[in-house]
């Protein structure tokens, strides 16, 4: 057994495709090769590319004169020669920043006299696709700095007719030609604000952690302008400090990165240092800031009040919910428009110091002005993950975020009040979240109605007399009672680029509680190598939540979590042993679990050629892994061995080809059967799998990208898709064609009618594809199809045809006001769902936006009578009208 065991755990599992790949991560274990979009030339991060020798033309950092502000020409960009070994002395030197006596006003014109007193960085060196070889372009950036702001300006030169920019909504800029500073504000290389800037200044920000990478999700309240000129563009950004967090003073360092991306020219990306493809980290190449003395130091109340009004209409019963002896009819439904609602909300922020944060927020207003994306859930054993997108929850989430995922907090669906105090003093960061959740208690009228039909509508009149009285209890004991969440979070840094954690978290509901605590760490031995782990044990209660006290059935259960990641980055290859398990008992209500029960691991291995930037085919990349999982009796539940390979080429422009084989066995017991209709407790399915992907990106007008796969021995797991694909296993026909003869009606033969799962072998087809247009500077639409489809082999039958096809349209009127329609169709439930939206967004916090949403099904099954109905109906809409303010306060000198 335990060569058994020692075996498994080197073979196992499914990691991932080729971004996960590069970015040296692995999927879950139980993930399916599933079509991902690569980075397009995808070379190791620009974090990862050689030192070249120092330029030999003019300083790269210019002592603040009148000439300074020049505009530079292709002349003026020093030679340089990629590999090199050294960063030059004027770069490796921290840049002292001036302080400015005026301040500049931020219009994009760059002509204001106090500019000529900036520090200047130019000399740029190409990072990629070129390895740190002369820029196509050059660049200048100046900077100062005054009791509240930092400035930047940036001034890039190139051909205005084929500058890259739209009027794109905030956050989606890096599609596109932009500027990129990365300020590491405690100077510790494991966390930077990625503050990024398009032509025409429209902005995109985010928490860049070294080992996670960037989570733009984070918005930050700062002034940009640009504006294209006759020789390139120009952008003038005003940062104030009480935006950040940070320490500053005398000789106090920040660390900087400032890249430019010109997206015609293979994505092309330009650093003012040199990046060293030998090392696998971002910050710890980074050049560095000094002279920010005298700073304000100012405490900040933000204040966001905000309400919403809405009016739904939703189709619901037509008759009301019948008392003791009536008897049932058929009810076909009807549409029917709630009361008017207005949602008030408040959200606070206090900044207590430069370091650290106290948010609070009171009956926050969390409805989604975007959806989430429609995805298939056909066949689907495991939960599907969904990203945090409300912003009370992303302050400071990345202090929250470990490997194994033990803080989602979309777990937390909607709290009358939560508060959160994060920050860093100095080598140890903390972060603790609190949250009163009334979403566990609060039942909607209709599942009530529900609820209670079960217990009343029983043919005894004694246990429809229980059933009402127990009903009563269960109002009494769970409608309306809020669950409590807490997370406490810990880390500390050790050396120069380690730390260690300690994480917990808490959730009780009636008589459900959850606990877990654990500790975590990550380390890097070398320029190339890292470890990162965490390890968790969790205690729970879990009770029915039955409709009487005394009669719930309750259990205890523990459980251990553990994961890991170990990664070498080299030039040429990238190497990721990883791995993660669960035990059965494993549970962590706050946090995201796909799998328990399982333990996973995964060898990966990466290959690229040297970039070269003007070839047709400016490199080579291959990726393989192969791994599986096995549970914790030892069993094997899959293996899988995955190659692929493909070339980047001009235009930003990839091809991939891959293939895939593997093992899948499933056992009875994980879906609360005895046994399978073989009779069998086990059933397992070997596979094989090819697959091709390409995208280009020719001109800003127009981008795709397709995906295609098919699949020998796809596992059904006989659960069926809905009214349209019922189950097509051979227990699943026998049973409907038992009921159709008749024989459930008798005592005989009552298994005909049980139709037990039956999983079977099949093959899947699975495609996808997307196409952006963008005719104007103001007007993005894209187009998004897939298709996913399985066929029995048993049988012949498909068990589901599943196909969505997602339209959205974006008209940016000015940067900040926008019309958005979005229309997504879902071809397993012949659901349409359209959102239409203007808004208004000048700043983080200020917010309007007007909004309908519709959701109407085409020839499908009335949800209350079960039947087929022709043409569309409506299954609700909602108008809503959504404001929020931002009132911000500053306290001090």
């Amino acid at each position: 057994m335990k060569r058994t065991l020692l075996l498994c755990s080197l073979l196992l599992l499914i990691a991932p495709h080729a971004r996960a790949q590069q970015a040296g991560a692995a999927k879950p274990a139980d993930a399916k090769t599933e079509p991902v979009k690569p980075a397009p030339t995808s070379y190791p991060a620009p974090a990862a590319t050689s030192t070249p020798a120092a330029p030999a033309a003019s300083p790269s950092v210019v002592a603040p004169t009148p000439a300074a502000a020049a505009v530079l020409t292709e002349a003026s960009v020093a030679p340089m020669s990629g590999r090199a070994a050294t960063v030059p002395a004027e770069k490796s030197a921290p840049i002292r920043v001036p302080r400015f006596e005026k301040a500049p006003a931020i219009d994009g014109k760059l002509d204001d006299e106090v500019w000529k007193s900036a520090v200047v960085l130019k000399d740029f060196y190409q990072i990629s696709p070129g390895d740190n070889i002369a820029p196509s372009k050059p660049t200048e950036v100046l900077m100062g700095y005054d009791a509240r702001f930092l400035y930047f300006a940036f001034r890039a030169t190139d051909e205005p007719d084929k500058v890259r920019a739209t009027v794109a909504k905030r956050d989606d800029v890096f599609g596109e030609d932009n500027i990129r500073v990365y300020l590491d504000t405690f100077n510790d290389q494991r966390r930077a604000y990625l503050l990024g800037f398009n032509p025409l200044g429209v902005q995109q920000d985010g928490i860049y952690t070294e080992g996670q990478g960037t989570d733009f999700s984070v918005d930050i309240v700062m002034e940009s302008k640009g504006m294209i000129t006759p020789d390139g563009y120009t952008v003038e950004v005003a940062i104030p400090f009480k935006s950040l967090r940070y320490t500053a003073g005398k000789d106090k360092l920040w660390g900087i990165h400032v890249w430019r991306n010109i997206d015609r020219f293979n994505d092309e990306m330009d650093s003012w240092v040199p990046i060293s493809r030998d090392k696998s980290s971002t910050l710890n190449q980074e050049a560095h800031l000094t002279g920010l003395e005298g700073i304000s130091t100012e405490r900040t109340l933000e204040l966001i009040p905000s309400f919403t009004v809405s009016e739904t209409g939703k189709r619901s019963r037509s008759f009301r919910p019948v008392t003791l002896g009536e008897p049932l009819a058929a009810d076909p439904g009807r549409m029917l428009n709630r009361p008017v609602e207005f949602d008030p909300g408040l959200t606070a922020k206090w900044g207590i110091t430069p370091t650290v944060t106290l948010d609070l927020a009171l009956n926050p207003d969390f409805a989604q002005v975007e959806a989430d994306a429609t995805v298939n859930t056909a066949n689907q054993r495991f939960p599907i993950f969904f990203e945090e997108k409300r912003p009370f929850f992303l302050e400071g989430i990345d202090i929250f975020r470990t490997i194994m995922s033990v803080v989602h907090t979309r777990t937390i669906v909607d709290p009358d009040v939560a508060a959160k105090l994060s920050g860093k003093r100095g080598k140890t960061t903390f972060g603790l979240l609190v949250a009163s959740d009334n979403a566990p208690g609060n039942f909607g009228e209709e599942e009530l109605n529900d609820r209670q039909l079960e217990f009343v509508t029983r043919p005894d009149p004694a246990l429809r007399r229980d059933g009402q009285l127990q009903f009563q209890s269960f109002l009494d004991r769970v409608v309306g009672k809020n669950s409590t969440v807490g997370v406490l979070r810990v880390k500390r840094d050790v050396g120069k680029e380690n730390a260690i954690g300690l994480i917990a978290t808490t959730s009780s509901f009636v008589d459900r509680n959850n606990y877990l605590g654990g500790f975590d760490g990550r380390f890097r031995f070398d320029k190339v190598t890292t470890l990162e782990f965490q390890v968790v044990g969790t205690n729970a209660r879990r009770c029915a939540l039955g409709l009487t006290e005394d009669g719930d059935e309750c259990a205890t259960l523990n459980g251990l979590g553990y994961a890991y990641s170990f990664n070498q980055d080299r030039r040429h290859t990238n190497f990721n042993v990883n791995g993660a398990g669960r035990t059965e008992g494993f549970r962590s209500d706050v946090g995201f679990t796909r799998r328990r029960n399982t333990n996973n691991h995964n060898l990966n291995f990466g290959y690229h050629t040297e970039p070269k930037p003007k070839a047709t085919v400016v490199s080579w990349e291959t990726y393989h892994y192969f791994g599986g999982n096995f549970d914790w009796q030892g069993r094997m539940q899959n293996w899988t061995y995955e190659g692929q390979a493909g070339a980047n080429l001009q235009r930003q422009t990839f091809i991939r080809a891959g293939y895939n084989t593997g093992y899948e066995r499933v056992f009875a017991f994980e879906f609360g059967e005895p046994a399978f209709a073989s009779g069998r407790d086990e059933h397992s399915v070997a596979s094989k799998n090819v697959f091709a992907y390409a995208g280009s990106t020719p001109s800003k007008k127009y981008s795709f990208f397709y995906f295609f796969g098919y699949r020998w021995g796809e596992h059904d797991f006989d659960f069926g898709a809905g009214p349209r694909f019922p189950r097509v296993s051979p227990s699943a026909i026998a049973s409907r064609e038992a009921r159709e003869a008749g024989l459930c009606d008798t005592d005989d033969r009552p298994s005909a009618c049980l139709g037990p799962l039956d999983p079977g072998r099949g093959n899947l087809l699975y495609t996808n594809g997307d196409f952006t247009y963008k005719p104007t500077n103001a007007l993005n639409a894209s187009l998004s199809v897939s298709k996913n489809r399985l066929t029995r082999n048993d049988t012949g039958l498909v068990a589901f045809d599943s196909n969505i096809v997602s339209l959205r349209t974006t008209y940016q009127f000015t940067r900040f006001t926008f019309a958005r329609a979005r229309v997504d169709y879902s071809s397993l439930s012949s659901n349409f769902r359209g959102q239409f939206l203007l808004g208004w967004t000048p700043n983080p916090g200020t917010a309007f936006y007007a909004g309908y949403n519709d959701d109407l099904n085409r020839s499908f099954f009335n949800p209350f009578t079960s039947q087929l109905e022709p043409g569309f109906r409506r299954n609700g809409r909602t108008f809503f009208v959504k404001m929020s303010y931002l009132i911000r306060k500053s306290f001090g000198e």
